[in-house]
């Protein structure tokens, strides 16, 4: 049922809604399992064939078939199609940076307790993962800022959440810079219910999140390494304006079940990253004191920084020791960066917006002025 079919006395369907039921669509991206358990996605793009070693399936026998049919390839092997959930989507689609898990987005969502109508902060974006998760759960009446550094990130963050949503989400802002610069020109102190911080040094920016979150608002932060997340612990604790950091790291272990045969699996999403969250404590007032006593060396001599400085406290890494090489990421190269900026270009989803608004993709400007094309938008 389309918005123009829908009855007057129902509120139009939430973004993206219509494309996750009804039947398959030209250039929507689907998911088909062979009789192994491999899945394949592929974008319904009519003419087009999905090949393997053993046959090949045509889109067109696919557009216009409801979710969950079966389709056998010219080989006689039988796939079954389905559209992908967002767990399945953002594991498969074109990604820059490392994306956030499902498993870590669904511990955000809930335990910053993400609710509809809210207004989140967001930074850094990566690939798209965790702000589809985000701008779900405000919907179309809360507010997802977010921030991201470099510009080809964000571009390819823009073009996943638009092939998922169908659409460009009304939710949704993307601000290219430094959260420490952008984010008090962007928002009113005090206003922020969530702040969602996915980056390598997140104790640098306590003190905009601090002003930008309203009383009890949660700061919640995604590292992915102990020396990081000790980090983040003791630079909360020392700003004073939070309550005492929890922190914790999840792992999802599948189980295989065959008849008789129930036991865990050999494989396993184990340690992708840490958590911790905190929340804002209202003016004025200070954190309460902490009653349990630290570990024995914990600020000393044997902690994991060295020698302790005058105050007892380990020396503190230097700010620009903190990269992605230092911390194990790994480095994507400006070429495959290119290459999937220039993939979102010209796909169905973006001509039918390109459609609407009246102007060819390809008669748009290309000049460095228009080289956030689609990016940043409003920040009110």
């Amino acid at each position: 049922m389309t918005d123009a079919d829908r009855p007057s006395d129902l509120p139009a369907a939430p973004t993206g809604a219509e494309y996750r039921r009804g039947p398959f669509r030209e250039g929507e991206r689907i998911q088909l399992t062979d009789p192994k358990g491999r899945m394949h996605t592929i974008t319904l793009t009519p003419g087009k064939q999905f090949h393997t070693h053993r046959g090949f399936v045509r889109h067109d026998d696919l557009i216009g078939s409801p979710d969950g049919v079966t389709i056998t390839n010219t080989a006689g092997v039988e796939y079954l199609a389905l559209r992908p959930l967002l767990s399945d989507y953002v594991m498969s689609m074109p990604r820059g940076a490392a994306v956030v898990y499902p498993k870590d987005a669904g511990q955000i969502v809930t335990m910053a307790d993400v609710f509809p109508g809210a207004r989140v902060v967001e930074a850094g974006v990566g690939s798209g993962a965790l702000s589809m998760s985000l701008l779900r759960s405000v919907g179309e009446h809360g507010r997802v800022y977010s921030f991201e550094r470099r510009e080809d990130f964000a571009a390819i963050a823009v073009g996943n959440a638009r092939e998922f949503f169908g659409t460009d989400h009304p939710a949704w802002s993307i601000t290219i810079g430094d959260l420490v610069d952008m984010l008090p020109q962007t928002v009113e102190a005090g206003t922020i219910d969530r702040v969602v911080l996915d980056m390598l040094a997140p104790w640098e920016c306590l003190e905009v999140a601090y002003d930008a979150l309203a009383p009890g608002g949660v700061l919640i932060c995604y590292v992915a390494t102990a020396t990081q997340l000790s980090r983040v612990a003791e630079a909360t604790r020392e700003h004073g304006g939070f309550t005492e950091p929890q922190a914790w790291e999840s792992l999802v272990r599948g189980w295989h079940l065959e008849g008789l045969a129930v036991r865990p699996e050999h494989r396993m999403h184990a340690h992708t990253g840490f958590l911790i969250s905190t929340r804002r404590l209202a003016d004025g007032v200070e954190a309460p004191l902490r009653k349990r006593r630290p570990a024995k060396g914990a600020y000393g001599e044997d902690s994991a920084g060295g020698g302790a400085t005058d105050n007892g406290n380990p020396p503190q890494t230097p700010d620009d020791a903190w990269t992605p090489d230092a911390v194990g990421e790994r480095p994507v190269s400006d070429k495959k960066m290119r290459k999937l900026v220039r993939s979102f270009e010209n796909t169905p989803t973006a001509q039918a917006l390109a459609a609407e608004s009246g102007a060819s993709i390809d008669d748009e400007p290309r000049d460095e002025a228009d080289a956030t094309d689609g990016v940043v938008t409003d920040q009110d």
